[in-house]
């Protein structure tokens, strides 16, 4: 039986990964800064503390074959704010990991990248995991270099790397204060009375992606078997919707499905903001059998449902 270890366990993606496998019984532990939260210990998953700084990885690692990484400490505007503390705490920090795994070997490193700013300005749309790097964010080129050295540490030491480029998750349980996830953001604020700011006119369209649906796909690329040809180029595959929708798009849904009422206020668009960015999600489809199920629409019900029953994690997976 594989024993998984979930870095960012504690995190929004690494908590409903790790209750997923949890839940098909594979033994999983959880190592994270933050301390794990009730669901956890009552699905019997083991927790692991992580110090500040600088992880003694061994440890953390000890006993584990499968590495899920979503241990990341910032998102894009924060990591605009403080690109060199960005760099410290998450790619050098991911370089360290990469070192441990060569030398103790044997582990498979699934690593989530950004499906919605590795690629910057899109030349193609929806965008396929062939699209050049052009970050224009210092999150997205954090991201960038992490996978760069992970194709290092796959071309040159042999070491089972994959790589999920994520696009926009939501769903019950993700944290508002991150200001990370407009779907469940504008969700959340609706609920609580306040006001929804869009920077811009609202055209700007992205690919979201309800938490059910990414676990699924994430378990997909973590479980898909190794690659047979020596020189086989690291597995990287974009994991999103495939369907674009606009910030109007979001607010249309919470009033026309789910009979919300809104209030919006638009505010100067900002220059990083990239106008569209979708993800192609053929390779995924045809190489791991895998495609989301919930439609955008459906997943905010899905959203508010939980929330209403108080859940801070999805309901049972797709049946």
């Amino acid at each position: 039986m594989t024993r998984h270890l979930v870095l960012g366990g504690c995190g929004f993606i690494g908590r409903h990964l790790a209750l997923a496998l949890a839940r098909r019984g594979d033994p999983v532990v959880v190592a994270d800064i933050m301390p794990p939260p009730p669901e956890l210990g009552e699905a019997g998953i083991e927790y692991r503390a992580v110090e500040p700084g600088e992880p003694a990885w061994e440890p953390l690692i000890d006993g584990c074959e499968v590495i899920h990484h979503y241990a990341w400490t910032t998102v894009p505007a924060t990591a605009n704010d403080d690109p060199l503390g960005d760099l410290d705490a998450n790619l050098r920090n991911t370089v360290r990991l990469l070192e441990t795994l060569r030398r103790e070997g044997g582990r498979r490193l699934l690593f989530s990248s950004s499906g919605g700013t590795v690629y910057g300005r899109l030349t193609q749309t929806p965008v396929p995991e062939t699209h050049a790097f052009a970050p224009i964010t210092a999150y997205g080129a954090s991201k960038a270099a992490a996978e760069i050295y992970m194709g290092f540490y796959h071309g040159c030491h042999g070491l089972d790397c994959r790589v999920a480029r994520i696009s926009n998750p939501f769903g019950a349980g993700q944290d508002p204060r991150r200001k990370q996830g407009a779907a469940s953001a504008f969700l959340f604020q609706t609920l609580a009375g306040e006001e929804i700011t869009i920077w811009g006119d609202g055209s700007v369209v992205r690919d979201y992606i309800h938490i059910a649906d990414l676990v699924e796909g994430l378990l997909a690329v973590a479980d898909a078997p190794v690659p047979t040809a020596a020189a086989a180029a690291m597995p990287v595959y974009n994991i999103g919707s495939g369907v674009g929708v606009s910030l109007n798009g979001i607010v249309d849904v919470l009033r026309s499905r789910l009979h919300l009422d809104p209030t919006v206020t638009y505010l100067p668009g900002r220059p990083f903001d990239v106008p569209v960015s979708v993800l192609d999600i053929s390779r995924a489809a045809v190489e791991l059998n895998w495609r989301p199920r919930l439609s955008f629409a459906d997943g905010c019900a899905r959203m508010l449902a939980d929330l209403r029953r108080g859940q801070t994690s999805f309901s049972t997976l797709l049946d």
